[in-house]
């Protein structure tokens, strides 16, 4: 089966691009075929949602209150407007030194407040050498369904596969590469929502990659980091995504 494609506007710690909130914003849902959502900082997030655009939080706290400085809850991010969530992005795991256990609450506490959390899993060029990539995310997506796995259902389970070695160096995974390891991520979901899970691919996406990427049969769509920032080349890859049903 094919599945609806998500094309993830991941703007990290940058201020919206240029245009972001315009009628004609390639960020806001205009293909029915196409699930289009912006992920801005913290500070930019309510603005995102009053202009109408699908928002999600690049991370969430799993307590809904307490003695967290600097922390924003699942629970706040949903009161805001924000219906997405990232949780375990790699540039978390690595510079917040995120463990699987920790985003694997992340990802329970997102499902109860009503928010659809994208799992970021994915292996390190180190990793990768060894040979490990398939080792790796199944020790991280196994970790994280033995905390929320019951709760979850195939129209909500989102996942993305980041090969680490590919993000924000120009780096991509082949389209053979890539779709070997989502069908691997796939084989290894629970079978009731193997079929269904969306699983997107976020590895240094760019207008000339994306349409043989979203092409492969696993491939659900996109999380796109540096080239979310440049609006002429987000639209040509959410074009990309509609064709590529």
């Amino acid at each position: 089966m094919k599945r609806q494609p998500l094309v993830a506007a991941n703007w990290k710690m940058h201020t919206p691009p240029t245009g972001w909130d315009a009628p004609d914003s390639p960020y806001r849902q205009k293909k029915d075929a196409v699930d289009v959502v912006v992920f801005p900082t913290l500070i930019d997030m309510g603005n995102s949602v009053s202009a109408g655009l699908t928002t999600g939080a690049q991370y969430g706290h799993p307590e809904s209150e307490g003695a967290f400085t600097g922390d924003v809850s699942m629970t706040m991010l949903a009161k805001l407007g924000c219906r997405y969530v990232l949780c375990g992005h790699s540039e978390r795991r690595h510079h917040h030194h995120e463990t699987n256990e920790m985003v694997a609450l992340q990802v329970a506490s997102a499902i109860d407040a009503g928010l659809t959390p994208i799992l970021c899993i994915g292996e390190t060029a180190d990793e990768r050498e060894l040979d490990e990539q398939e080792e790796v995310v199944n020790r991280q997506l196994s970790s994280a369904l033995e905390v929320f796995g019951s709760k979850l259902k195939d129209e909500s389970c989102l996942l993305a596969y980041e090969p680490v070695w590919a993000i924000g160096n120009g780096k991509t995974a082949s389209a053979e590469d890539a779709q070997q390891m989502h069908a691997y991520i796939r084989s290894i979901l629970p079978a009731n929502i193997q079929d269904g899970a969306r699983i997107l691919y976020g590895g240094s996406v760019k207008p000339e990659n994306a349409a043989e990427l979203i092409a492969q049969k696993d491939i659900d769509g996109f999380l796109i980091g540096g080239a979310s920032l440049k609006p002429k080349e987000f639209a040509q890859i959410v074009d990309a995504a509609a064709v590529g049903l």
